[in-house]
């Protein structure tokens, strides 16, 4: 079945702040650019060790509001603009999904009509973009027990499903935040990499750590600093969101 085809507003979505493949050069842009290669290089066996299931990328948050959906549209938007790489974004925050309303699109069937209907089929629920290399997981129709389902065994076969479907492709997935659900703990087990969403100058310490102590399993973790001040260490200011970085293997 062919998957149903959407029209991004690609001029709107610049203006609002994201990354977009026919915008001029920006200072957003080149910080995604810094963000992005290493997750790459892991995602295709290019890095400095292997990574299992590099290519699946978990984007969270310790707690709710520190723009981890943001960050993880952006990314993926980033990674879209590669003339080597495809990249599929999973809205998995299911309990407050974000992407397609930051997008400008309708509610869709998605992940939850997966993992509920297993006759359903992936193709039947992905949207292809005006994008060529980035299309769209929707997280569905809402459910009572939607953040229970992150943890179900459904969601277990439906990742291995996407990891072996596509392979060459890399698939963001914009998580709920690590210490407000233990079931993002779960899809984090599931994951090669983790970026870990952190708001400048407002998320404790203490909350970070305990977020980092939940996914000790996960061998990549990549912290992005959000809304940094300009010149405040690695961070940079646009359009009130700084990114700084840092990046580490785990043991």
């Amino acid at each position: 079945m062919v998957s149903r085809q959407v029209h991004l507003d690609l001029d709107a979505l610049s203006a609002a702040g994201f990354v977009s493949p026919n915008a001029p050069r920006s200072q957003i842009a080149d910080q995604y650019r810094v963000i992005k290669r290493p997750l790459i290089a892991n995602a295709m066996g290019k890095g400095a060790v292997a990574v299992t299931n590099g290519n699946l990328i978990m984007v969270t948050s310790a707690v709710a509001g520190e723009g981890k959906s943001f960050n993880a549209l952006n990314l993926a938007m980033s990674i879209a603009t590669e003339l080597n790489n495809t990249v599929m974004l999973v809205d998995a925050d299911v309990a407050r999904p974000s992407i397609l309303r930051m997008l400008g699109l309708p509610a869709s069937r998605g992940l939850l009509d997966l993992l509920v209907d297993d006759q359903a089929d992936l193709s039947q629920v992905m949207l292809k973009t005006n994008i060529d290399k980035l299309t769209l997981l929707p997280s569905g129709t809402p459910h009572p027990r939607a953040t229970e389902l992150l943890a179900s065994d459904a969601m277990t076969r439906l990742i291995g499903d996407i990891a072996r479907r596509y392979s060459d492709r890399v698939i963001i997935f914009d998580s709920p935040p690590l210490l407000l659900t233990t079931e993002s703990r779960v899809l984090a087990t599931h994951m090669g990499q983790i970026v870990i969403v952190v708001h400048a100058e407002k998320t404790l310490r203490n909350d970070v750590q305990q977020a980092l102590a939940t996914i000790e399993s996960c061998p990549v973790k990549m912290m992005v600093l959000n809304q940094a001040k300009a010149g405040a260490g690695e961070g940079y200011g646009y359009g009130g969101y700084g990114q700084g970085y840092g990046y580490g293997y785990g043991s």
